[in-house]
């Protein structure tokens, strides 16, 4: 299992950083990226995050990979935060997207993919003509586990299907009851109707970005 969005107490999640990847090692995952909730107040967490997951990576058997989610970032900021995210070290950079149960600026979505992110969160009613340029700015869209952001699965899964961009199944793990097993994980993408072939593409997708970001 890879899972490349997830939260620590660096943000709003319920542990730390080293016990929710023990706690992913033990559920059998092969890699899992930190993705703390992050604006221009607090992207100095990254180094500290960077130096986590190498002392992880380095002792125990998960890949643990350095990300940020810029979140409720104006949409204009989104590019250079991106950039300034990078240069800190953040291996996997997301934008928290136009999901349903928030009020998140208008524009976010587009402004990410713009921006090249590595993965746009819970992208909402996302537009046709926002998906086929992530396909064309290789920006992953993704399928949420997380209760509320999932509300748009099906309308994210069925334009990605249909354009041919890239998606990936993420938990967006808040604490230690959010660690799903592969089992979970295929439900999800199944309830989002992208049946066996879609799953089996997502899988294939989050391995691809983990080679691109190691």
């Amino acid at each position: 299992m890879i899972d490349l969005h997830s939260h620590t107490f660096f943000s709003d999640g319920a542990l730390g950083p080293a016990e929710l990847l023990r706690r992913a090692e033990y559920a059998g995952y092969k890699a899992m990226a930190i993705t703390d909730h992050c604006d221009s107040s607090n992207l100095n967490i990254i180094p500290d995050i960077v130096r986590l997951c190498k002392d992880i990576s380095e002792n125990c058997n998960i890949r643990a990979i350095p990300g940020i989610e810029l979140t409720h970032v104006p949409p204009k900021l989104i590019s250079g935060m991106t950039g300034e995210a990078r240069k800190l070290g953040a291996k996997v950079v997301i934008v928290h997207g136009e999901t349903l149960v928030e009020p998140v600026c208008e524009g976010t979505n587009l402004a990410a993919i713009e921006s090249h992110v590595d993965i746009l969160a819970h992208p909402g009613l996302i537009t046709e003509d926002e998906v086929r340029l992530a396909k064309e700015n290789n920006v992953y869209l993704e399928i949420s586990a997380r209760k509320g952001h999932s509300l748009a699965n099906g309308h994210v899964a069925s334009l990605a299907m249909k354009i041919g961009a890239g998606f990936l199944v993420n938990s967006d793990a808040h604490g230690p009851g959010d660690i799903m097993d592969m089992e979970f994980a295929k439900r999800v993408a199944l309830g989002a109707g992208l049946g066996e072939a879609g799953f089996n593409a997502a899988m294939f997708n989050a391995g691809e970005l983990l080679e691109k970001v190691i």
